[in-house]
């Protein structure tokens, strides 16, 4: 069994993150969306509501199971029997921080290989932190974000 692991924070999920979940799940047999519990950052939501916003967004979709961790993420993926990291790349900026974290995890756990996916050109722009700000500001996000957070999102505003 080809088991991936995309992880990130999620904070909100967007449609950029959902097309390579997407994607990804065409070519693994399994694939773990990952929510990474950080407590050196705060988060605009628990990590029990980006976890419930993930679930709903993917719903129908058999091979993907959305979990959360903390802690290094090589020895989640070793724990989940897990061989690719999946990283997405928005422009050559994300690249040089993706690059040394590849390297990074390689050194720790030489087994567990990185595939990075570009975007699609129509989510190249788009970030979490982006969404969040158009929404504060009562800004329409609904073709940016799945509708279970753009239903989270305007039950804030």
């Amino acid at each position: 069994m080809k088991i991936a692991i995309y992880p990130g924070s999620f904070d909100p999920i967007t449609n950029g993150h959902l097309d390579i979940i997407k994607r990804a799940a065409k070519l693994f047999s399994k694939v773990i969306v990952a929510v990474i519990r950080n407590p050196e950052k705060e988060p605009h939501f628990t990590l029990e509501q980006r976890v419930k916003m993930i679930k709903e967004s993917l719903s129908g979709l058999d091979n993907i199971i959305v979990d959360s961790f903390a802690g290094l993420l090589v020895n989640y993926a070793k724990k989940k029997k897990a061989h690719t990291i999946i990283r997405g790349l928005r422009a050559v900026s994300d690249f040089d921080y993706e690059f040394q974290m590849a390297l990074t995890n390689r050194k720790m756990a030489p087994q567990i290989e990185t595939l990075f996916f570009m975007t699609d050109y129509n989510y190249s722009y788009l970030s979490s932190s982006f969404v969040k700000q158009i929404a504060h500001y009562g800004g329409d996000v609904s073709e940016l974000v799945p509708a279970a957070v753009a239903k989270q999102l305007g039950k804030e505003g």
